[in-house]
């Protein structure tokens, strides 16, 4: 089993910045990868950004990309996402994910990158962040 627990939401004025946390512990060495998705109010859950467990590679949905930054503390077994220049339309609960090596995520050959939130095995219990305008 893999636990993550998420840490640092919060309200902040749009183009301020947050940083979240996810926590990982457990079979860390199981992991191939963490991811961070969100939520919003009466939308599905959203692909934000995915980190390599051991290579460090990164990816990011266009949505973020250059305002976000993805990040790992390997000392810590901590996931971060840097969060700069937020707008309104980020406010979500942000939830951190775990994939183990060998997970199969629907429509594609390879995991890299799974962008679908069926291609993770664990999941933190979210942490809201809300952007005012």
């Amino acid at each position: 089993q893999v636990q993550l627990v998420e840490s640092g939401g919060g309200l902040v004025q749009a183009g301020g910045s947050l940083t979240l946390s996810c926590a990982v512990s457990g079979r860390t060495f199981s992991v191939y990868g963490v991811g961070w998705f969100r939520q919003a109010p009466g939308k599905e859950r959203e692909f934000v950004a995915l980190i390599s467990w051991t290579g460090g590679a990164t990816f990011y949905a266009d949505s973020v990309k250059g305002r976000f930054t993805i990040s790992k503390d390997n000392a810590k077994n901590t996931v971060y996402l840097q969060m700069n220049n937020l707008k309104p339309e980020d406010t979500a609960v942000y939830y951190c994910a775990a994939a183990e090596a060998g997970t199969y995520c629907s429509g594609s050959d390879y995991w890299w990158p799974c962008l679908t939130d069926g291609g993770y095995d664990y999941w933190g219990q979210g942490t809201q962040v809300t952007v005012s305008s």
